[in-house]
């Protein structure tokens, strides 16, 4: 097995933007595809490290550029500089989502019937709102992602599975909007799951996440968990 990987261009809005992707090339002919959003950071190794797991696991990783090409937050002040504009205009936000994914159904490798979106914090937000369009979507998961809906996709029907793997202690995503959440997936008759994770906060993936008086702490029994529910969740809908 030989993991291929490389960097693509695409334009959203006239904004060049550089996704990673990654492909077995032990595999012969088009397979589906995964979509995979970065957090507030941007599209760092941490998303290019999924691609490449997703692609050992039979599938195209496609690690989203939501930015630019190049442009990463380097703090706290920065990260949030580059998320906000998202944050307040989701219709630009989900544009550049559609971006991506009409970029992936072009790749030589890829099943174009059978596109997922995955994402961690803002990017599992990102994954969410994709789904929220209405577009003819397989999947989409969220770890420890945003849940607030945009308020712009009301009505729409959600043709996308849902997977939220949410951490119970997560202060950036309070019980309220994990019901509201609940709720408005069931009005838009998503097929849709929540797992909460007890004794987990906000980015429990991410093995760097040390930081309990911001919320964001690794646990690694979650991120273990997690991975497997994503692993199930794949194969069912790609089957």
């Amino acid at each position: 097995m030989a993991i291929v990987s490389n960097s693509v261009g695409y334009l959203d809005d006239g904004v060049l933007l550089e996704a990673f992707f990654a492909y077995n090339d032990s595999f012969s002919g088009r397979r589906p595809a995964v979509l995979i959003n970065h957090t507030w950071v941007g599209r760092d190794d941490f998303v290019a490290e999924k691609a490449k797991k997703i692609a050992s696991l039979g599938y195209v990783g496609f690690a989203v550029d939501m930015y630019g090409k190049g442009v990463l937050g380097s703090s706290v002040e920065e990260n949030v500089k580059l998320m906000q504009p998202f944050m307040d205009s989701r219709e630009m936000l989900q544009n550049r989502m559609k971006a991506a994914f009409y970029a992936v159904k072009l790749m030589p490798w890829v099943d174009d019937s059978k596109i997922a979106a995955m994402g961690f914090c803002f990017g599992g937000l990102c994954s969410l709102d994709l789904a929220r369009t209405g577009v003819d979507l397989k999947g989409a998961i969220s770890f420890h992602g945003l849940l607030g809906a945009p308020g712009n996709t009301e009505g729409n029907i959600i043709k996308a599975k849902i997977l939220a793997l949410h951490g119970n202690d997560d202060p950036l995503v309070p019980a309220e909007q994990v019901l509201a959440f609940e709720r408005e997936m069931t009005a838009a008759g998503a097929d849709w799951q929540l797992h909460a994770f007890g004794n987990t906060m906000h980015a429990f993936t991410n093995p760097a996440a040390n930081n309990p008086d911001f919320g964001t702490v690794y646990q690694p029994d979650a991120d273990r968990r997690s991975w497997l529910l994503m692993e199930n969740f794949l194969t069912e809908i790609f089957a």
